[in-house]
């Protein structure tokens, strides 16, 4: 994943990121407004399980043991609850947007690899390239049409480097031969995993010595539109 700049670090000073409970309050403030029973249902269902726990302390005669227990068990539902129903929110929420894909991936836990941007054209369709143990994985987003052009070339400047190594393509939406936002994730991580992590590791050296095949599309921009993260910086033209 790319770095930011020390001038752009030195510009921001002591800025702090937000700390955990902080985040943890953000979060739980956007899913009670895209699903306002979430956290209720959630807070309701430890509640059942602490009282089942003490219940049985109660029958039991052991007072501080099974409620004690009880506690965390409750907590850790309630909270994998919660969770559940934030990713399933964010999902919604970036389903139909540019760069739905690219945020998934970016986020995504694991020996992965993401290169976004890798290749686009002036329509702002995009193909987001990731390296790990099953091999190259290049993810588009935008009109299946035009895609299907952008990730062919790709996937020829790959081969160059990739030798035996499995090249997968996947495009995002919900259309025919799509695979959903939210089930991106999922399907990346279903992937057999062909390499090992010395051959992740070789495989992606290779891919960095590839030379950059992103040029900025001609024309206007599109009002509004930003480009991904791997085209900013290239608005001066190759050297």
């Amino acid at each position: 994943m790319a770095k930011k700049s020390d001038t752009t670090s030195a510009g921001k000073g002591d800025a702090k990121q937000p700390g955990r409970l902080k985040q943890i309050g953000m979060v739980a403030k956007v899913v009670h407004q895209q699903s306002p029973r979430t956290i209720p249902l959630a807070i309701t269902v430890a509640v059942v399980i602490l009282a089942i726990f003490i219940g049985i302390g109660i029958w039991t005669g052991s007072w501080i043991i099974w409620p004690l227990t009880g506690l965390p068990v409750a907590f850790l539902v309630g909270f994998i609850m919660f969770t559940r129903s934030a990713q399933r929110v964010q999902y919604k929420m970036l389903d139909g947007r540019l760069g739905a894909g690219m945020a998934i991936l970016e986020n995504m836990r694991g020996n992965w690899v993401v290169e976004p941007g890798v290749a686009a054209n002036k329509q702002m369709d995009v193909v987001h390239r990731v390296v790990g143990r099953p091999g190259v994985i290049l993810v588009g987003e935008g009109d299946p049409g035009r895609l299907r052009g952008l990730i062919a070339g790709e996937k020829k400047r790959v081969a160059r480097v990739a030798n035996d190594t499995p090249i997968y393509d996947f495009k995002v939406g919900n259309g025919e031969d799509q695979v959903p936002v939210s089930k991106l994730q999922r399907t990346l991580v279903k992937l057999p995993r062909n390499l090992d992590k010395a051959g992740t590791a070789e495989l992606n050296y290779r891919l960095k010595a590839l030379p950059a095949a992103m040029q900025m599309p001609k024309g206007p921009m599109p009002k509004g539109a930003k480009l991904p993260k791997g085209m900013r910086g290239q608005s001066g033209g190759t050297a």
